[in-house]
């Protein structure tokens, strides 16, 4: 067995565990990163990270390397399938917000991460191609017993490794979440499936909103550049994920391909002044599919010495760009914790105590009142018809109320975080 025992190892080296690592390397806790994938991968489509977490991401140092990256959008907009405006929700720094919304490839995001974390902990810290396969808590440290990824997708055993606490960063499949609930039973599908992709394509609606356009049955759009002036000619890479309610669905897999002939022809119509949607759709450089499913939230993350974060504590439905953003609030709330006292296990207590109440809202909300309820309100209103006076449906203290709420519980109000200067 090697290791300190005054380590944190941290199973996973995702968006949430190397931002494990760099908080804890900010406040003095010592941390190993053990990913199973053998190299980083450049796959993968765009994700939004909302103030809160851009927060944490600009006071890790990590604002400049950003900027080089992302796309800072000032508001949300709201459509029906009809190309009818509904209504403009002004975000991050558009808000008054001292911290932005940001909308990045995901590979990007990584990358800036990644990159910080091997100057900062140094190449000998984040270990790729080794997994960890166990984690046990032996009384005055943990233990995580390593396996690496072999060329047929098998696991060997490679020894094990001593800490003060292990971290199940593992994500929706996560090893330390199905040895702490074996009988957990499969995840949660909440009847919407979901297809993914990237496209490059002309700038819309002033080149960074982003766009959400309908209301199920009939199907959603959700779109928004996540690189800018991909070819030198302005055109931009479009993140976009197209949703259909069905009853089918494949099991959960970031990585599974799609294909374009199961739901192209829903939005075959959806050709507006300002947006062709079949045809954005039809360019894209592949297809990703992924069923709306949560899991639900746990009465208890922490056992010991051992603990979860992220996707791996609290699965939720991709809905309101959630997922990477509470997961990186986690970390600052694992790291402040585990800096504040020695007694790690009441670290772990503590930590628990403060994000998994918040985190099970959040589940609970994506379920029922997702930040796209805008959308649903209006089209049941209308029948799913054309309006001819929006404010006859639904009046804008509403829609004001309806993004607020979400908003209050997501942690990313004004009132949560403030209209501060940034840095103060």
């Amino acid at each position: 067995m090697t290791g300190e025992h005054d380590e944190v190892l941290i199973a996973g080296g995702g968006i949430g565990g190397l931002t494990l690592a760099l908080e804890l390397h900010s406040v003095g806790v010592p941390c190993r990163v053990f990913e199973s994938v053998s190299s980083p991968s450049p796959i993968g489509v765009g994700i939004t990270v909302l103030p809160h977490a851009t927060r944490i991401l600009y006071e890790l140092g990590l604002q400049e390397a950003l900027a080089e990256k992302c796309i800072v959008p000032t508001d949300s907009l709201y459509y029906n399938r009809f190309g009818q405006f509904i209504y403009r929700e002004a975000v991050g720094s558009g808000a008054g917000l001292a911290w932005p919304q940001l909308s990045v490839h995901r590979a990007d995001l990584y990358s800036v991460l990644l990159d910080a974390a091997l100057e900062r902990l140094g190449a000998d810290r984040v270990h790729f191609g080794t997994r960890v396969v166990e984690a046990t808590d032996r009384g005055e440290f943990a233990v995580a017993r390593l396996g690496e990824s072999t060329a047929v997708g098998e696991v060997s055993s490679v020894g094990e490794y001593a800490g003060s606490v292990v971290v199940g960063c593992d994500g929706i499949h996560s090893t330390l979440r199905r040895a702490l609930y074996p009988n957990e039973g499969e995840p949660l599908y909440q009847g919407i499936n979901m297809w993914r992709g990237v496209t490059v394509a002309e700038p819309f609606l002033g080149g960074s909103s982003m766009l959400r356009v309908g209301w199920y049955p009939t199907g959603k759009l959700t779109i928004y550049p996540c690189r800018r002036d991909v070819d030198g000619n302005g055109r931009q890479l479009m993140n976009w994920i197209a949703a259909v309610e069905t009853p089918r669905h494949l099991d959960r897999d970031w990585g599974r391909q799609g294909r374009l002939e199961d739901f192209l022809d829903i939005f075959a119509g959806w050709k507006f002044d300002f947006l062709d949607v079949p045809g954005v759709l039809a360019e894209a450089e592949s297809v990703l599919e992924f069923p709306m499913v949560d899991q639900e939230p746990l009465p208890r993350w922490s056992f010991g010495r051992i603990t979860l974060l992220g996707d791996a504590a609290h699965p939720m439905v991709p809905r309101g760009s959630n997922g990477a953003g509470q997961a990186i609030v986690d970390c600052r709330a694992l790291a402040q914790c585990l800096s504040s006292t020695a007694d790690h296990i009441e670290a772990l207590r503590v930590y628990e105590e403060q994000r998994r109440p918040a985190t099970a809202n959040v589940v609970y909300r994506n379920r029922t009142d997702p930040p796209d309820a805008i959308l649903r309100e209006v089209c049941e209103r209308s029948g799913d018809r054309p309006f001819s006076d929006l404010d006859s449906l639904i009046s804008r203290d509403e829609l004001d109320a309806l993004c607020e709420g979400y908003r209050q519980v997501a942690g990313y109000s004004a009132s949560s975080l403030g209209r501060l200067t940034a840095g103060t």
